[in-house]
């Protein structure tokens, strides 16, 4: 179903209302503050991945109703441990990190098979949406969906996932077939939003997105490392679920169809804070925060 900030506008009204902010043009920290546990929603452990890296844990919410086979696929390699102590093989300066097995040193494990390309997919008519009102220069229409960023094309009767900032996409070659889930990528920079329809999106980093942005830079062609680079090795690649409930990363992210995200959205769209003396009054999808943070102390794990 599709929600439209011009109807979640009041709602957000009544959100700052309560929260006391009506009077004010709140910040995003403010309105975050305000914010109330039904306005989060926790992770899935089914759909999270957990990469562990030497400095530190990357965790990944996959987005299973935009590209399920190949989200199927990568948990089929995860369990397989086909990640394990592969590396980070390409760093591309305002572009993306990439990992994989370029040298098969591990073989895919049964039942990994060439998919559909799942760049996008017919618009379910369950969907949630929630539509931003500032237009867009590569779709008709985009918005939110689920924590994500997504486009849509009514007249195509098509949406797919966007190539913002920390979305996790699946390396291919020209086939388009080609693109198994056994090599991944995240944008580290820019949006490069040429790609979107191109490429299988499969999710988005969620934490730990310093640990790939801050990486050194490849020093072959676009940003492949070269035979005397060290590349970063990847300890381990895990699902949630599949790791004991002491380890797991206990988040939770904002719903993207609450009132607290419309107003969040609005204080961004204006900045209120002292600095800014122009208001931009507009935003574009991918410069719209989809905060994520600790779960508070004594709110259930999910299982």
């Amino acid at each position: 179903m599709m929600r439209n900030f011009k109807f979640l506008i009041p709602a957000a009204l009544a959100f700052l209302s309560g929260a006391g902010l009506a009077a004010q043009h709140p910040t995003m920290a403010e309105v975050l503050t305000a914010s109330s546990p039904v306005d989060w929603r926790p992770l899935d452990p089914h759909n999270t991945l957990y990469v562990e890296l030497p400095g530190g844990r990357v965790v990944i919410e996959l987005a299973p109703r935009f590209a399920p086979l190949h989200v199927a696929n990568i948990k089929t390699l995860t369990r397989a441990r086909y990640f394990d102590a592969l590396s980070i093989i390409r760093v591309h300066d305002n572009y993306v990190v990439q990992w994989g097995d370029p040298d098969n040193r591990h073989p895919l494990p049964a039942g990994i098979a060439k998919i559909a390309p799942e760049f996008d997919s017919p618009i379910p008519a369950t969907m949630p949406f929630t539509r931003l009102p500032d237009g867009d220069v590569y779709a008709p229409e985009v918005g939110f969906s689920d924590g994500l960023p997504v486009a849509r094309s009514a007249a195509l009767h098509r949406t797919w996932l966007a190539h913002c900032y920390a979305m996790v996409g699946v390396g291919r070659d020209l086939d388009v077939q080609s693109g198994s889930g056994a090599e991944l990528y995240v944008v580290i920079g820019h949006a490069p939003r040429h790609l979107d329809r191109n490429v299988a999106l499969v999710g988005r980093v969620v934490k730990g997105m310093e640990l790939l942005s801050g990486l050194p830079r490849g020093g072959a062609e676009m940003g492949f490392y070269t035979k005397t680079e060290v590349p970063l090795p990847i300890k381990s690649i895990r699902v949630a679920a599949d790791v004991p409930q002491s380890e797991r990363s206990n988040l939770e992210v904002i719903r993207t169809d609450s009132a607290a995200f419309t107003a969040l959205t609005e204080s961004r769209r204006n900045r209120p804070e002292d600095f800014f003396k122009v208001p931009a009054g507009h935003i574009d999808l991918c410069n719209v925060p989809i905060p994520v943070r600790e779960r508070p102390t004594g709110a259930a794990h999910s299982s």
